[in-house]
């Protein structure tokens, strides 16, 4: 799904649009940035190096870098991370293996104040 062959940089060169959809590999030198929400889907063969956030993530190949899933993460039999995984809801398949901390995220609990009583 991504292919890196140069090292990371802090500029970017191509944008995937909101809007955009991509079926194949994506090969790139310099930086690359995916807009949007949605599902990302790392693949048997891929492999990122580097963060990853998105709202479901569905992993199969390799991640060196954090990985951020605001909803749900899927880590399948052949998947290996290499740092810390921060999610919402998590489904670790047999096989899967991570090199980190797993980090459960909970809903934001909002309206809740805790007041002292007046003495009277």
């Amino acid at each position: 799904m991504f292919n890196k062959t140069s090292k990371p940089q802090n500029r970017i060169d191509s944008l995937i649009g909101v809007t955009t959809r991509i079926e194949g590999n994506v090969i790139f030198s310099g930086g690359l940035r995916v807009d949007g929400m949605g599902t990302l889907v790392v693949s048997a063969d891929a492999r990122i190096d580097g963060e990853v956030q998105a709202a479901h993530i569905v992993v199969n190949g390799t991640i060196n870098g954090p990985v951020h899933a605001t909803e749900t993460l899927e880590l399948q039999a052949g998947s290996k991370v290499k740092g810390d995984v921060y999610y919402k809801s998590i489904e670790i398949h047999q096989g899967a293996v991570v090199e980190g901390r797993l980090v459960h995220h909970v809903a934001d609990v909002k309206g809740v104040e805790l007041k002292l009583a007046s003495g009277g």
